[in-house]
């Protein structure tokens, strides 16, 4: 991100994993360090484990949410056949980070479409082609062993942290402060996600 350009991320994932709120929470963060920030968000089907997406775009000045096609830095992928879905929309020199857990969509249960085979191993294969930089973490494997599947947004954010233009510590307070007052047990638990995603990512 150049001094007068927005850091432009995409979040993908399945209906019931946090893009939404993973979304707001990476917004929220920048406006707090002195970005501008705005998001947009598209839920199809969401409570059905549909599609959700949303754009988040961070910079001095950001006149729209929308990112146009092509120009994704870095697109999270909380899912990882939607990271190949989306994959397209990442420039040349940009990154995704795609957990590598496989939820089938009731668009694959009902016939309507063919779940991919090898999604890690094609989403290598279009960076590579392309020319972006792509990290896998088993954000899925890691959130089940911390007991609690609805951690996959936090260790997701927490890989992403330390490639974003503020603190990681600073999103990880952002995200522990959520819970801090009224479940410091789950405060605690999302503390060890983030920090488990962090390290996933710079494996």
């Amino acid at each position: 991100m150049t001094a007068l350009s927005a850091l432009n991320i995409l979040v993908c994932g399945i209906g019931g994993q946090g893009v939404m709120t993973a979304a707001e929470v990476l917004a929220q963060t920048a406006i707090d360090h002195g970005f501008d920030a705005k998001k947009s968000e598209v839920a199809g089907m969401a409570q059905r484990g549909g599609v959700v997406t949303s754009h988040v775009r961070i910079g001095p000045r950001v006149l729209s949410p929308v990112i146009a096609p092509g120009t994704v830095d870095i697109l999270a992928a909380f899912e990882i056949a939607e990271a190949l879905r989306w994959c397209d929309q990442i420039r040349a020199g940009g990154r995704v980070v795609a957990n590598s857990q496989q939820l089938v969509p009731p668009v694959v249960s009902g016939g309507l479409y063919t779940y991919p085979e090898n999604a890690v191993g094609l989403l290598h294969t279009a960076g590579t082609t392309a020319g972006f930089e792509v990290r896998v973490v088993a954000a899925g494997d890691i959130a089940a062993t911390l007991g609690d599947r609805k951690l996959i947004n936090t260790i997701m954010l927490g890989a992403l942290a330390d490639s974003l233009p503020f603190p990681a510590e600073a999103m990880e307070a952002k995200i522990v402060e959520r819970f801090q007052a009224r479940k410091p047990a789950l405060a605690a638990l999302n503390r060890q996600a983030f920090a488990a995603g962090r390290q996933a990512a710079r494996a």
